[in-house]
């Protein structure tokens, strides 16, 4: 069923324990002291997108260019339909990371999803706007068409700040009158950008400090009205927009921004398959090569992408 709450009841495993305890006295705490002025956010930029995470030798990568940016196309698995893809977003805050530090997510993605995943290494902060990242996703999709991809086989994710671009792109697409693409899939998404305290899990979040994602929020809404759906995505119509998968940790600051997106999506009308997972923390997907529930969480989406899109799961597993 596409339209359901789901709370996956596992045991922990003494490698999120492990994880979440090192993120809690390590991450947190250096997150917290180095997101106060923007000159830290261009040093960490800078530091974040050189990490390269190992990959497994079936795993193909190859650069891609687009008009003002980059990415890298993603391939695993057996059997890959070519004539299909789907186009990701990476999380970083809009300030870190690119397509390189996200391949656990990426690779298993296009085992799952059984075709190409376009990796898009969009513009970010401090240099660029919210509206620049917004502009890249929109011309990548809209390369993809031009190359000859249907939209009903283009399948759009993210995770964190690219959750966030993955649902401004589709109400970009939805308000312009253009053709959506078939599904998409966030994973702990940023959705709501307004001058809110976040009190939910101010504590329990083992990464994010709920004060600094406040911060960043005023940085990169500057000058905006953050109430533009575009902006908060939280706000928007989702009136027409293609079945989604949420994806949350049940100790996530974002955990609430997460289900109002879902609650907002199923009012009008959208079906929506929402997942929230035990003490995980904020996009523990990517924690796959480690993290047990990380790999299963991969054949959840194998399945919800089996009854939106028809895709068979036979190769969820392998991720």
């Amino acid at each position: 069923m596409l339209d359901q709450d789901v709370f996956p009841r596992y045991p922990l495993s003494w490698q999120a324990r492990a994880l979440t305890r090192v993120m809690r006295h390590t991450l947190k705490p250096a997150s917290s002291l180095l997101l106060r002025h923007p000159l830290a956010v261009d040093a960490v930029s800078r530091v974040g997108s050189l990490a390269r995470a190992p990959l497994p030798r079936h795993v193909c990568v190859v650069p891609q260019r687009f008009s003002d940016c980059g990415g890298e196309w993603v391939r695993a698995g057996q059997g890959l339909d070519e004539s299909k893809v789907l186009l990701y977003f990476h999380g970083g805050g809009y300030f870190s990371c690119s397509p390189a530090t996200h391949r656990p997510i990426t690779w298993r993605l296009s085992v799952v999803a059984r075709r190409p995943v376009l990796a898009l290494d969009y513009r970010q902060g401090p240099a660029h706007a919210l509206a620049e990242s917004l502009a890249d996703a929109l011309d990548a999709y809209a390369c993809l068409l031009a190359r000859g991809f249907s939209p009903e086989d283009v399948l759009f994710a993210g995770d964190s700040a690219g959750g966030h671009l993955t649902l401004a792109t589709l109400l970009a697409l939805r308000d312009s009158g253009l053709p959506l693409p078939a599904a998409a899939i966030c994973l702990s998404p940023w959705a709501d950008l307004t001058d809110i305290p976040r009190r939910a899990n101010r504590w329990q979040d083992p990464l994010l400090p709920a004060a600094r994602v406040r911060w960043l929020a005023r940085l990169w809404t500057s000058g905006l009205d953050p109430r533009d759906p575009l902006v908060s995505p939280v706000l928007g119509d989702y009136t027409g927009l293609p079945p989604l998968m949420i994806v949350t940790g049940s100790t996530e600051v974002l955990r609430e921004e997460g289900y109002r997106v879902a609650e907002r999506a199923r009012a009008c009308g959208v079906p929506v398959t929402y997942e929230e997972w035990r003490r995980m923390p904020h996009v523990f997907p990517i924690l796959a090569d480690v993290v047990p529930e990380a790999r299963l969480a991969f054949r959840h989406m194998a399945a919800f992408l089996a009854e939106a899109h028809g895709i068979s799961g036979e190769s969820a597993a392998a991720a």
